[in-house]
């Protein structure tokens, strides 16, 4: 089973771009923010961003078990890398 790719609800600074691609690939949202600014700067980085905010869709809220369950998940998935 894919995953699919989400703007991040946790992860995010604007519209969660960077936080979902971050979290989709498993990288650090910090240097996928860092990779977007570079684009700005030298590239279509502003125009990536936007085009990304309007196609990628907004990861959908989980209720409160949900969340609950979510966290355990990744808890224990964290634990086990060790």
């Amino acid at each position: 089973m894919t995953e699919k790719l989400y703007r991040s609800n946790n992860e995010r600074m604007i519209l969660g771009v960077c936080g979902g691609i971050a979290e989709r690939m498993g990288w650090d949202p910090t240097l996928v923010r860092l990779a977007f600014v570079l684009l700005f700067f030298t590239g279509p980085g502003l125009i990536a961003y936007l085009v990304g905010a309007i196609v990628i869709p907004r990861a959908p809220q989980l209720g409160a078990g949900e969340q609950l369950r979510a966290i355990q998940r990744s808890g224990s998935r964290s634990l086990a890398r060790r």
